[in-house]
């Protein structure tokens, strides 16, 4: 084995199989010198024994050094490993209908690099690695590594980064943050984006370029290590499997990196909430993917949303409106996550229920991202949109520590409605309990205070309204107790006040009147800079609310997919 952990291949038959591989579009790269950028060439056919045949007609530039004798090797990758010739020379090139062809001689051992599976290694739920790009301006973003191989890479970034992608000169140098401390840097060029303005994010795929064998062979470690963290994340963390170290925390705490590390949250609780719509927006993307909920994400995820509930009450339920970078579906379930538990969650509840309540809230819209956005996002749910709760239901076979109970009120049955117009069953009547009664109303709040569609975001007095005068649908002993328990005005709603001036309400007194409240000058979504907060009396200070005025998230360019 040689010292960067290629193997030689010496077998007459494995090598033509090898190079048999290696022979049409992009199956082959072109390296000059050892630490040469790979540049793009066809291996147009292999005569064993005899030569190759290249096409380097995308690399005119350099036939002059080829023919002239420089030193180059073919690497590649062929049924799952790292291939690369030793150094060979041109021995003669010619024009063949407008194509430049080199014929070098024929490699009688490769060198391999072996790995098991498939070659790029894929980062599952639970599993962060945060990345730094840099331009050479020293501009940066931070995002979020999605897989690595030993050519490139996949991040998750900001929407922000567009710009830097767009402007900077390439190549562009990527900096991964491992959980335990380890960092790596190492450059690549972006190949391939695709924006997503409804996740304020943009999936980028990166080619590394000019780096060593120091680089490759750490970088083949990472690709082991992230397929060994993966193996265990798919088998439920079981402890049959040792942990990746670079995976475990580290013993001196580093700063975090991410795509969200780099947003503006108008409170710490926002930011730590913000850690929990990670969780849900990758399980969400894990969905799309063909992917089943993974229940132990939902349980520790769920124990964390509860013990922020349980710490702070109010500035969760003001959190749940600081969230307009999420995705519709994940700042949804959060809110009705909070909401729910705040309303029906006493103290007497078991924290079992509570949690499995929690779960279930978080997740119980998600199947809908299994659906065209026009099957759920109308006026009107379609027979179609109405197959989100079975879909749902069908990837939550591992969740089996969720009560039966709490999960056929809060995702099989939320959209249930009294008079049996709702769905998936009709149920009507005395067959919907407690829970499900006041889910519904929570659900509907949420959902109307958001824009969805083209439908803009309702104002709290008209919602409250609405589900009055439908008493036959909704229940109204819920509907009441919604509206004494979070107001007129509610915590994470933008109110003016009587002197013009406007504040996010952020606390409220035992009569549901604004107690705290963090003034603004603009009617945007709470940002890092709000101004003076008031506690106490705050009418002497504002005057009484006079209106609460709706607000629409902030949306990001939407750069075109390339």
């Amino acid at each position: 084995m040689a010292e960067d952990g290629y193997t030689r291949i010496e077998n007459p038959v494995e090598i033509e199989a090898l190079i048999e591989a290696l022979i049409g579009p992009s199956g082959a790269s072109l390296q000059l010198g050892e630490h040469g950028e790979p540049l793009p060439v066809l291996v147009t056919e292999q005569r064993p024994g005899e030569g190759l045949d290249l096409d380097v007609s995308a690399i005119r530039e350099v036939a002059g050094e080829l023919q002239r004798g420089k030193a180059f090797r073919v690497l590649g990758q062929a049924h799952g490993k790292m291939v690369r010739t030793p150094e060979l020379a041109m021995e003669a090139c010619e024009q063949r209908d407008g194509r430049l062809v080199c014929r070098c001689p024929y490699p009688f051992f490769l060198e391999v690099l072996q790995r098991r599976d498939t070659f790029r290694a894929r980062l599952r739920l639970g599993m962060e690695v945060g990345a730094i790009l840099r331009g050479p301006d020293g501009k940066s973003v931070q995002g979020d590594l999605k897989d690595l191989s030993l050519e490139g890479c996949r991040l998750e970034l900001p929407l922000a980064a567009t710009a830097l992608l767009a402007e900077a000169a390439l190549p562009l140098e990527i900096e991964l943050c491992f959980p335990d401390g380890t960092r790596f840097t190492v450059r690549g060029r972006p190949r391939h984006r695709r924006a997503d303005t409804e996740r304020q994010a943009v999936a980028v795929g990166f080619r590394f370029e000019g780096n060593g064998p120091e680089h490759e062979r750490r970088l083949w470690h990472f690709v082991r290590e992230i397929e060994q963290e993966a193996a265990r994340h798919a088998e439920g963390g079981e402890a049959s499997r040792l942990p990746s170290m670079l995976f475990q925390g580290a013993a001196q705490p580093t700063p975090e990196v991410g795509r969200r590390n780099m947003k503006a949250y108008p409170t710490p609780m926002a930011r730590r909430l913000s850690r929990i719509a990670g969780y849900l927006d990758a399980q969400l993307l894990e969905l799309k993917d063909g992917a089943e909920v993974d229940s132990v994400q939902l349980s520790r995820h769920a124990d964390r949303l509860l013990g922020l509930h349980e710490e702070d009450r109010e500035g969760l339920l003001f959190a749940t409106a600081c969230l307009h970078d999420e995705s519709w579906l994940v700042a949804h379930g959060l809110g009705v996550a909070a909401h729910l538990l705040d309303l029906v969650g006493e103290a007497s509840v078991p924290r079992e229920l509570r949690k499995a309540l929690v779960a279930c809230a978080m997740v119980h819209d998600l199947g809908k991202a299994l659906l065209p956005d026009e099957a759920w996002q109308g006026d009107e749910v379609s027979a179609e949109g109405t197959s989100h709760i079975a879909l749902l239901e069908a990837r939550m076979t591992h969740c089996q520590w969720l009560s039966p109970a709490v999960f056929a009120s809060v995702v099989r049955r939320i959209n249930e409605r009294l008079d049996g117009s709702g769905y998936p069953e009709g149920r009507q009547g005395e067959s919907l309990g407690e829970l499900e009664r006041a889910a519904a109303v929570v659900d509907a709040v949420d959902t109307l205070r958001r824009p969805l569609g083209e439908r803009p975001a309702w104002r709290l007095g008209a919602i409250y309204r609405y589900l009055l005068d439908r008493d036959q649908a909704f229940d109204a002993r819920w509907v009441k107790r919604y509206i004494r328990r979070f107001g007129l005005y509610p915590i994470g709603s933008l109110a003016r006040f009587a002197d013009g001036r406007l504040g996010w309400v952020q606390g409220l007194d035992a009569q549901t009147r604004p107690t705290r409240v963090q003034l603004t000058e603009v009617a945007e979504p709470p940002g890092e800079s709000l101004g003076e907060v008031l506690e106490g009396e705050v009418s002497q200070r504002l005057g009484e609310p006079r209106e609460e005025v709706p607000v629409e998230p902030k949306v990001g360019a939407s750069p075109a997919d390339s």
